[in-house]
Order: structure tokens, then sequence, then C-alpha cells
């Protein structure tokens, strides 16, 4: 079963840019080495500001285990924790 996530994220005003270029060197490091990672991508609100989405899809639950292990997800999620205002807000969803 496909298992997907959406994360809202809502930045620090001054930290926003920074958020933007980790968010993207995440997605280009997922996108060239998670084969099993259907989608990631960061989505920008357009009506609330500094608010970010990013969505995954992933083909399994052991694909989505294998992306919480790599090691640029470790190096890269905590600066971005930094970036946030509040409490990233996950959901867990069963793609279709």
């Amino acid at each position: 079963m496909r298992k997907s996530f959406i994360a809202k994220l809502v930045a620090k005003p001054e930290k926003a840019a920074d958020l933007e270029v980790l968010q993207t060197e995440l997605r280009q490091l997922v996108h060239a080495h998670e084969p099993d990672c259907e989608v990631y991508e960061l989505f920008k609100a357009a009506d609330e500001p500094f608010t970010y989405f990013c969505i995954a899809t992933f083909k399994s639950e052991a694909a989505f285990d294998h992306h919480m292990g790599i090691d640029f997800h470790d190096r890269l999620v905590p600066p971005i924790l930094d970036c946030l205002a509040q409490e990233m807000v996950l959901s867990f969803h069963e793609a279709v």
C-alpha cells in the first residue's frame, strides 16, 4: 500500500528563505536517491504568509521507513525544523 504525508510548515518570517533552500535540497536528494518515493514537493500557500505544505508519496511503508532513516534526511530536517515558527503539523494518508 502506498503511503503519503502532508506536512504543514509555518516558517519564521526571517527564516522563510532558508526553509525554501533546505527543502529544495531535500527534494533534489529525494528525487535522485529514493526511487520508491513517487512524489516529494513543497508548496507555498497562496493565502497564508510563510506557510508551506510538503507533500510526499512512497510506494510502500518500507520506502517511507527508508526515507526517514537516510543520511541526508537526518542532516537536513533539524535545520528545517529550526526555521519553523510553530510545530509542524503532519498527517498521514493512503494514496489511491
